[in-house]
């Protein structure tokens, strides 16, 4: 076994699910190479001594470019605000080290075009940090449809769909400013990628973007303009020639983890939602009269990376081990010396489709993918 220095910038949520991740991965999938948290970086001096010993890291700092710069820190996971993404890939791409950055990758198109254009130019390992698409379930699903299972496919339908900001009473914070803090920067990516990984690159587009809330109480209780999304719906056409349309919303009441999808073909159907995401539905066309039905799939040891969790199939995985398999993809492809899928190309490919989808909102038309 080899053993490599990561280093974490951002010590909140995703910060402790990555520091968590990288704490586990090495016994969960016995990794040839294994992690060593070197150092996280926060805010504050103070936060992020406090991190480091909550999270299991040999040292700390408040400042990132000690962190990319140290010699001991061999590998970097970007988990801070969207507009810090950019220059800390720059700086790790500069020093030739492995980044995995979490989404969205970047302010805007032009900053994930440049992370991109530089990772692949110097050769650096690289991830964008997709985890839903992870599941054993989906995973499933991906095989089932480019092994031909379902035949040709004809139709995708994908939603994101939550409810934190479904009141319009919740006060105003962080999300309700800045168009990458909204609902097409936060919850839309996820969605898009998925759309991407089952059903293909899209072709064109037409999308209709909504604020619903468009003031919420401010700290002493005014009203405070909402100058990002809270819900969106695009129909798209994808390359293969089939139709698609996604949903995504942060006002979906109800909805906890709505990241669904149905795929429709010629031969058979298959259909998911997060909330239960240990189960995958599958349809067969060829079902003899009177069993028509879809049958309820439960994840287990046959399925995509599940077996290094448990041995029987039904007892699940849960979020936190999204990403620890996304942990064991970013420790396989540094050992391979190969960026593996998701790589900053695949985000940007989900970048380029929002702008486009911003694009048609603008200009209220179809939008052609190679417009952007």
């Amino acid at each position: 076994m080899t053993e490599i220095g990561i280093g974490i910038i951002g010590g909140g949520y995703m910060g402790k699910v990555h520091s968590v991740a990288m704490n586990s991965v090495g016994a969960v999938f016995e990794t040839n190479l294994r992690p060593r948290c070197e150092m996280i970086c926060t805010t504050t001096p103070e936060g992020a001594a406090q991190k480091a010993r909550l999270f299991g890291f040999n040292r700390s700092t408040h400042d990132w470019r000690e962190l990319v710069a140290d010699p001991k820190v061999e590998a970097i996971v970007i988990a801070s605000p969207q507009d810090t993404h950019r220059d800390i890939a720059l700086a790790a791409i500069e020093l030739g080290k492995p980044v995995m950055c979490e989404k969205p990758m970047g302010m805007g198109l032009e900053d994930v075009r440049v992370m991109t254009e530089a990772a692949e130019k110097a050769g650096v390992v690289n991830m964008a940090a997709f985890n839903y698409i992870r599941t054993p379930a989906s995973q499933l699903a991906r095989e089932i449809i480019e092994s031909g299972e379902i035949g040709e496919m004809t139709y995708f339908r994908g939603e994101h769909t939550e409810d934190f900001f479904a009141d319009p009473q919740q006060p105003a914070t962080w999300r309700s400013h800045g168009r990458s803090n909204g609902n097409m920067g936060d919850l839309a990516p996820h969605i898009v990628n998925a759309a991407l990984a089952l059903a293909g690159p899209i072709r064109s587009l037409v999308a209709d973007i909504e604020t619903v809330h468009k003031t919420r109480p401010g700290e002493n209780g005014d009203p405070v303009e909402v100058t990002n999304d809270d819900q969106s719906q695009f129909l798209c056409r994808f390359e293969s020639g089939a139709m698609g349309q996604l949903y995504i919303s942060r006002v979906a009441t109800g909805r906890k983890m709505g990241y669904i999808y149905e795929v429709f073909g010629t031969k058979g159907s298959l259909r998911f939602d997060q909330e239960d995401q240990n189960a995958l539905w599958l349809y067969k066309g060829d079902s003899a009269r009177g069993r028509e039905g879809f049958t309820k799939i439960l994840t287990g040891p046959e399925h995509p990376n599940y077996l290094p969790f448990c041995l029987g199939p039904g007892h699940g995985t849960g979020y936190q081990d999204q990403i620890i398999i996304e942990a064991h993809d970013f420790l396989k492809a540094i050992e391979g010396g190969q960026s593996l899928w998701p790589t900053f190309r695949d985000g940007l490919m989900v970048s380029e489709i929002l702008e486009a989808a911003w694009l048609s909102q603008d200009e209220r038309r179809w939008v052609s993918i190679d417009e952007i």
